[in-house]
């Protein structure tokens, strides 16, 4: 019997990446330069919201979607923090409300006004204080309104109520920096990589740790929950240096199903899962190219589709929600690729070739929507809950009826489970020591620098002072 390549039937299989139209891009954006690992972009049906360069504290410009082109330089800001913002998320329920963290070691809530801003806006609706270190990521609920997570690098992660506007569950099982939150597709399951090499599956309401990895051919970087399949893939670094992907069941992180490598760059690569065409998208930071994958249930698994290439390399890239893309185009993802050197947001969509121009069923299935399945009361109790699914074929441009109201509250010490956050302060970090050992540096020569100039000038007044009284008219 001959030997014959394996074929796999997909409707996938030619999924091509098309690149918006200049004048349809974002443009003349300071893009931030700050290296943290994270995306520094958040998009939802109505708005853009990017982190961007500033002095003197941290901001980010929040634009409207159909406001392209050229973005003036004096475009108004959200600025109110004192730090560095580190992470943005748009509500996925009010599409207005979002939330950013920072190196001030503050969260907080932001209401956007119809329309976009019209001013700088430095109040924000409601201040998180619970962190005493800066706080480098934050995630909602996926099926409950009014719940964020936030981890900080005192190595905890906390659980926000807003209704009350506290900190309600504390998650402190790790011992290093958090890398990356992911939930399952009901929220009952939270799974973490931390910079101590370890992937965790936390219960979130009581912190237990169901299921734990200690990665030693594979360090784990990013993950993400493949949807209802009760599985996890992560992506990271082999013990040759080379970026690789690894698949795990989550119910047992032994040892992962499969590993694969990628390539042999650097860059940290950021995986990205659709749930309703089990598609796997792979985006190295750094890179101009996203690679994607199709997800199955039998091995091997993972079946490589293509790969989307670009020359301009990407800082971070924003996802659309499903309820925000174009369904008469047959478009199964956008993505949108911040471009630093040309201060550029510049959207991809991922698109079906299909020549019929009705709806197509089979590429969009039932999807989870803009309404929350639960209260944060019913939550925290216990209750567990699938997310209230729509169709996009009809309505899907309906926007939530939910308002946000956030309490009053007043600036102070913060105990969860007997402990005060803002006291508890865990060790520093090699690297925090040697940036503070730096700014001291910096600090000590600029001083001296000071000091000899001050110097100059004295013996300046000196010398002048000699050739005054040393002058024929005062002889």
């Amino acid at each position: 019997m001959s030997w014959r390549p394996q074929y796999r039937s997909s409707k996938f299989r030619n999924v091509y990446g098309k690149v918006a139209s200049r004048e349809h891009c974002f443009d003349g954006i300071p893009i931030t330069k700050n290296v943290h690992d994270n995306h520094f972009c958040a998009v939802n049906a109505r708005f853009l919201a990017i982190v961007t360069e500033s002095a003197g504290g941290g901001s980010f410009l929040v634009i409207p979607l159909e406001q392209t082109g050229r973005i003036e330089p004096n475009y108004p800001k959200v600025c109110g923090h004192q730090g560095n913002v580190l992470d943005i998320k748009w509500n996925p329920f009010i599409e207005n409300i979002i939330a950013s963290c920072s190196e001030d070691t503050s969260v907080r809530i932001w209401e956007i006004p119809e329309g976009g801003l019209k001013r700088n806006m430095t109040e924000a609706v409601l201040e998180l204080y619970g962190h005493s270190r800066r706080v480098g990521l934050v995630e909602w609920h996926p099926t409950t309104n009014n719940i964020l997570f936030s981890a900080g690098y005192d190595y905890k992660v906390l659980i926000w109520n807003l209704d009350i506007g506290e900190p309600v569950k504390m998650i402190d099982c790790h011992t290093d920096v958090i890398l990356c939150m992911s939930f399952n597709t009901d929220g009952s399951l939270l799974a973490t990589t931390c910079k101590d090499k370890k992937l965790r599956v936390v219960e979130p309401r009581s912190g237990r740790v169901l299921q734990e990895a200690s990665c030693k051919n594979h360090r784990v970087n990013r993950v993400v929950f493949l949807g209802s399949t009760k599985r996890l893939l992560t992506t990271g670094v082999s013990r040759w240096n080379t970026r690789q992907i690894a698949l795990w069941d989550q119910e047992d992180l032994s040892m992962p199903l499969i590993e694969e490598e990628i390539d042999g760059l650097s860059g940290l690569l950021f995986p990205f899962y659709d749930a309703d065409t089990h598609m796997l998208y792979l985006a190295g930071k750094g890179d101009g190219n996203i690679r994607y994958y199709e997800i199955g249930s039998e091995k091997p698994y993972l079946s490589y589709l293509m790969e989307f290439r670009s020359p301009a390399p990407q800082k971070g890239l924003g996802v659309m929600p499903k309820h925000g893309l174009d369904v008469s185009a047959c478009e199964v993802f956008r993505f949108y690729k911040l471009v630093t050197l040309k201060g550029l947001i510049e959207p991809i969509s991922m698109i079906v070739p299909r020549r019929s121009e009705t709806y197509q069923e089979d590429i969009y299935p039932m999807t989870p929507g803009t309404e929350p399945a639960l209260t944060p009361d019913e939550w925290l109790s216990g209750v567990n809950r699938d997310p209230i699914l729509m169709s996009l074929k009809e309505g899907y441009k309906r926007t939530s009826k939910i308002v946000f109201k956030a309490p009053a509250r007043e600036k102070k010490s913060v105990v969860v489970n007997g402990i005060d956050l803002l006291e508890n302060v865990p060790p520093r970090t090699e690297n925090e020591l040697l940036r503070m050992f730096f700014r001291q540096q910096d600090e000590i020569r600029r001083l001296k620098d000071e000091l000899s100039q001050k110097d100059i000038r004295i013996r300046q007044l000196q010398l002048e002072l000699k050739n005054l009284r040393n002058s024929p008219k005062n002889n």
